[in-house]
């Protein structure tokens, strides 16, 4: 179960900053000056990009966590913390 924890964590490592370079790639490929659908204005982008940014960092930290190995005993009880 430990092995599968710290592969977990290293992919959630991987995945994020990946997640996030998809994020602002599909935001630049998007939006258009010259676009009338939602999807081409940079607002509703800008909006998503600072929703998402502190998620993505999130999973990379939790990853890194997991792949160090601090999730590797976890207490039974509240007693224990």
């Amino acid at each position: 179960m430990k092995t599968i924890k710290r592969i977990i964590g290293a992919l959630l490592m991987i995945a994020a900053p990946i997640i996030l370079f998809l994020l602002i790639k599909g935001a630049i490929d998007n939006i258009q000056v010259d676009g009338t659908k939602d999807i081409n204005k940079p607002i509703p982008w800008i909006v998503i990009i600072t929703i998402f940014t502190p998620i993505s960092v999130g999973l990379g930290i939790f990853g890194y966590y997991a792949f160090q190995g601090d999730y590797d005993v976890l207490p039974k009880s509240s007693e224990e913390i």
